[in-house]
């Protein structure tokens, strides 16, 4: 009976992060498409009569230092983010799983040379081997992008490694082995499925390190730039206006931080509901 107690304690805290992860990404995303689609406001019309004006009901976010609308540039600015996140998880994430796939699956000489690359990778901190890149090629939206991606395949590539490495030897795999299932079927209908909670926890997690990293690019300068709006670059040019205008940091912070709660609850929500608590 003590057992089941904790057995329900444990589903409800496993449920409780699923939907209120899954209801809060959902908001936050349906958010900044809308950004996508309207603002009530030009994110980058400056009207010096408001400046920093507080929330009302004419700008519900209060207005920045140039009379800009705050709701309009966290909703634009918030979609640059999500663009950079998915972007980085895209390419980080599909090349990261297609070489732990193939190291994990077949192992060898060319798991042992994948890996040492994977491994001089790992070396450095995503966030430096992403700022060494961007001192290379420049800044910008897109090599924000694809610098983070870079950045990222060595942990997508560590994690489906282990996983596919742990289900190669399982007795569905060697069964499908000896009625002659091709590989590329093997690793996609049969292995992939079973590793798919841990893998969407991973890319969660992966997004949120994405949302994080190119915010504090942007709030060093070397991320998005302008006119591009960006919660990180909101937050930098907010901080000297403090205590005159709180609520031009408040925003787009709280923004931010909704944005990774709700996706982190959410990934570990999905790894506890359906990849049995591991």
């Amino acid at each position: 009976m003590r057992q089941l107690g904790i057995n329900k304690r444990k589903l409800g805290k496993t449920g409780y992060n699923f939907v209120f992860g899954l209801l809060l990404t959902i908001v936050m995303v349906g958010l900044i498409v809308l950004g996508f689609l309207w603002s009530p406001y030009d994110p980058e019309a400056m009207q010096g009569s408001v400046k920093l004006n507080a929330p009302d009901f004419v700008h519900i976010f209060g207005t920045d230092q140039f009379g800009r609308d705050v709701f309009s540039r966290v909703l634009v600015g918030a979609g640059s983010t999500l663009s950079i996140a998915l972007g980085t998880v895209l390419i980080g994430g599909g090349i990261g799983i297609i070489a732990g796939a193939v190291t994990g699956y077949f192992g060898g000489w060319l798991d042992e040379m994948l890996m040492r690359v994977n491994d001089a990778l790992a070396a450095f901190p995503s966030v430096l081997l992403a700022l060494v890149i961007i001192s290379i090629w420049g800044t910008g939206k897109y090599k924000v992008m694809l610098a983070l991606g870079i950045a990222f395949i060595p942990s997508f590539a560590r994690i489906v490694r282990g996983e596919f490495l742990r289900c190669r030897e399982a007795d569905y795999v060697i069964s499908a082995k000896l009625i002659g299932v091709s590989t590329p079927r093997i690793l996609f209908v049969h292995i992939l499925p079973n590793i798919l909670p841990a893998l969407l926890s991973s890319l969660a997690i992966g997004f949120n390190n994405a949302v994080v990293q190119e915010a504090g690019m942007s709030y060093l300068g070397i991320g998005v730039q302008p006119p591009d709006a960006s919660l990180g670059r909101m937050l930098s040019e907010s901080q000297t206006y403090l205590a005159s205008g709180p609520w031009c940091a408040i925003f787009p912070g709280v923004f931010l931080v909704l944005l990774v709660l709700g996706v982190g609850m959410l990934g570990e929500g999905i790894l506890d509901r359906f990849g049995g608590g591991r």
